[in-house]
């Protein structure tokens, strides 16, 4: 048995590492470039770090504050900006977090302009009103100027159908009811849901079998009969426990372009006459807004009559009045006809400009 060696005798493999070749040449350069990479970046690094050793203090500190200052208007801006309509959840969380309770609420501010009436009222919403151009802009605050600095004049001065009680903004069209193209969008929506809505509102009725008036719902006076009311949306404000009841309902109101969900003359409840009913005239506490009555319910004998002028409700369909006309409502039926029902939501009267309409629900805002 021969064994023969697989590989160059040992002194070739030395030869080998001493003699330079074309492969061995482009490692060395490449290692030697490496290496004068490695120095230029340590030289790059020390000379940023000197730079910043030399730097002067007082130019640092400027620039830092510099940066903070824009930071803090960042967020002060993007937190003072008026609110878009928001979702079911945020509104609710938000709510939750001011210790708003089920059922109907009433605003808690003893300032609120909504329900508090006193002399300087005129002056405080002149007040909200400069806040606003102040940080926003006086571009289309004219009519809103208009009104506020005449206030009084105009609420003193209209004539008996039409008198709201709080706030009146002048050169609007006024007209005891609307047609259906005023809010064609969201006349659409809220009837293509309309039996939806029934559902809930029949689950929630349900309750009244068991005890005289259930959580979430709230009388209300009248000379006759019986007016229940369930709030979604009180004076701006979500009921949380009563959205959670009718989930379907309240998360329908975030996709009506036209709903006043951010100032304190916006409603959305469940409206309820029980036969024999009489809601004595009244006036609405501003004509910015026009009201939607959805039918859910409409038996004989039950009436609405705005500015003089008698109409019916029709299940299915949205009827759409001013209520800062002279309004009242009847229910003239018998027991066997059941109640009149019908969902109501607030919108922006279709002659309120979008800037207008920004500016109303700052200086309306719940609260302020």
């Amino acid at each position: 048995m021969v064994w023969a060696p697989l590989g160059p005798p040992r002194t070739d493999c030395l030869n080998l590492l001493h003699t330079p070749s074309k492969d061995s040449k482009m490692s060395l350069a490449w290692l030697v470039a490496w290496s004068w990479s490695l120095d230029g970046l340590r030289d790059c690094i020390a000379t940023g770090i000197q730079s910043v050793r030399d730097c002067d203090t007082t130019a640092v500190i400027t620039v830092a504050c510099l940066l903070v200052l824009f930071v803090w208007y960042c967020y002060h801006v993007g937190r003072e900006q008026p609110r878009p309509y928001v979702s079911v959840n945020s509104l609710m969380q938000a709510a939750d977090a001011n210790g708003l309770q089920n059922g109907y609420v009433y605003c808690q501010s003893p300032e609120c302009v909504r329900c508090t009436h006193h002399e300087g009222l005129n002056q405080k919403l002149y007040h909200n009103l400069q806040e606003y151009a102040k940080r926003y802009s006086w571009s289309g605050m004219g009519r809103i100027h208009k009104g506020i600095r005449e206030q009084g004049r105009y609420l003193n001065s209209r004539p008996s159908i039409q008198k709201p009680e709080v706030f009146f903004l002048p050169d609007l069209p006024t007209t005891p009811y609307f047609s259906r193209d005023a809010q064609k969008h969201d006349v659409e929506v809220l009837e293509r849901n309309f039996q939806t809505i029934l559902c809930e509102f029949e689950t929630l009725y349900k309750a009244f079998s068991n005890c005289s008036l259930p959580q979430g719902w709230k009388m209300n006076s009248t000379p006759s009969g019986e007016w229940f009311t369930f709030y979604l949306v009180n004076q701006g404000v979500c009921v949380p426990r009563n959205c959670r009841k009718c989930p379907r309902t309240y998360r329908l109101l975030g996709s009506l372009r036209t709903c006043i969900g951010n100032n304190v003359f916006g409603n959305a409840c469940i409206s309820v006459l029980s036969p024999g009913t009489v809601i004595t005239e009244h006036y609405g506490p501003t004509n910015i807004r026009i009201r939607c009555h959805l039918g859910l319910k409409t038996p004989n004998g039950c009436e609405l009559v705005v500015g003089g002028e008698p109409q019916c409700w029709a299940e299915g369909r949205c009827l759409l009045f001013d209520d800062s006309f002279l309004h009242a409502a009847f229910h003239e039926g018998s027991a066997e006809d059941g109640p009149r029902v019908v969902f109501m939501v607030d919108l922006w009267h279709p002659n309120v400009a979008a800037a207008e309409r920004q500016a109303l629900d700052f200086i309306f805002a719940p609260g302020r």
